[in-house]
């Protein structure tokens, strides 16, 4: 157990701007990772081991990629019990994100929006960063999230992808090509029929040749909105399963409005995350375990609050979860509780 109870910093916490706050925590990770002060936030890691995409993992409760888009704080979270981090999302080039305010909680549903846009420091500081992580020496598991710079037009989106998989491949024990973040414009046009084909052919392509250069195949997965009807998760399914990528990532936020429009910051842009999005992702896991070939990896995220909803995700179809928003709310006990529930479901 943490030295620091969460539920004494929390009213702290959430007394800040949402993104300040967000950045003071993470600082104050950086800070102390790799120092004996890490034990004020250090707990014991649930052992569930379970191989997944040919990774064995030491449990399946891992962080979703946003929460530390820099790869700054690997081994600080790390050290609260996930079984596997995955970090990003990162574009080739820097880029500020979106215009602030962009962060907002909505506590009375359990729910953040964000509109960052994808805000960070560039693949060559990412990678900096990937590089002193000693997470994976613990058999902790990380994963690398890339996606597309804001200005680079629509069209070109392929070229941002393949600059950012060479980058991250040689450090990555899986890679997340995200295509479904609602702040990027035009980012979900990616998740059409063409446009699907042509950026999972490329990628696929571009993994052969660097597993042959790096002597390792790396997992690659696919991270896909919850806004999606039947036919359009039909048509990912059957597009994924023929481009040789590993595995699928559902959900990322929604930008449906329906549960938390009568609240407070409840019809602000950007992507709802936390217990709203929590049914919608795991329709979207169920059609998809229906729907890809047997045996196919899916990491199911959005919505996680307790281990009962971690539980749920398993029993969806997932292999793997992750969460965000609820270790926002709920801080690092949540961890523990869902890996654990998860293990003895």
């Amino acid at each position: 157990m943490a030295l620091v109870p969460y539920a004494l910093a929390r009213p702290f916490l959430f007394g800040l701007d949402p993104e300040a706050a967000h950045e003071l925590t993470l600082g104050a990770l950086a800070r102390i990772q790799r120092t004996p002060l890490i034990c004020t936030v250090a707990q014991t890691r649930v052992s569930d081991p379970v191989t997944v995409a040919g990774l064995k993992f030491p449990n399946r409760l891992g962080l979703a990629a946003g929460l530390d888009k820099n790869g700054r704080c690997i081994d600080g979270l790390g050290a609260m019990g996930f079984g596997f981090i995955e970090v990003g999302t990162v574009t080739p080039k820097a880029q500020p994100g979106n215009p602030k305010p962009r962060m907002f909680r909505l506590p009375q549903a359990n729910a953040l929006i964000n509109r960052l846009g994808f805000n960070n420091e560039g693949l060559a500081a990412f990678i900096a960063n990937v590089k002193q992580a000693r997470f994976r020496e613990s058999g902790g598991i990380l994963g690398l999230n890339i996606g597309k710079n804001a200005a680079t037009p629509i069209e070109n989106a392929v070229d941002d992808y393949l600059i950012g998989l060479d980058g991250v491949y040689p450090h990555a024990d899986y890679v997340t090509v995200n295509i479904s973040s609602p702040n990027t414009k035009n980012l979900r046009a990616l998740q059409s029929d063409e446009a699907l084909d042509a950026l999972l052919s490329a990628v696929s392509e571009r993994d052969v040749k660097l597993a042959r250069e790096h002597g390792k195949r790396v997992p690659i997965f696919l991270k896909i909105a919850p806004d999606l009807d039947e036919a359009q998760v039909d048509v990912i399914a059957a597009t994924f399963a023929k481009s040789g990528m590993t595995g699928i990532i559902a959900t990322n936020t929604t930008i449906a409005r329906d549960a938390v429009k009568h609240l407070p910051h409840g019809e602000e842009t950007g992507g709802l995350s936390g217990a709203p999005v929590f049914e919608a992702s795991n329709r979207v896991i169920r059609q998809l375990r229906s729907r890809l070939p047997k045996g196919t990896p899916i990491i199911g995220v959005g919505g996680v609050m307790s281990g009962a909803d971690a539980k749920a995700k398993i029993d969806a179809g997932a292999d793997l979860v992750q969460i965000y928003t609820g270790f926002i709310y709920r801080g690092p006990p949540l961890i523990t509780e869902a890996a654990q529930a998860i293990k003895n479901r």
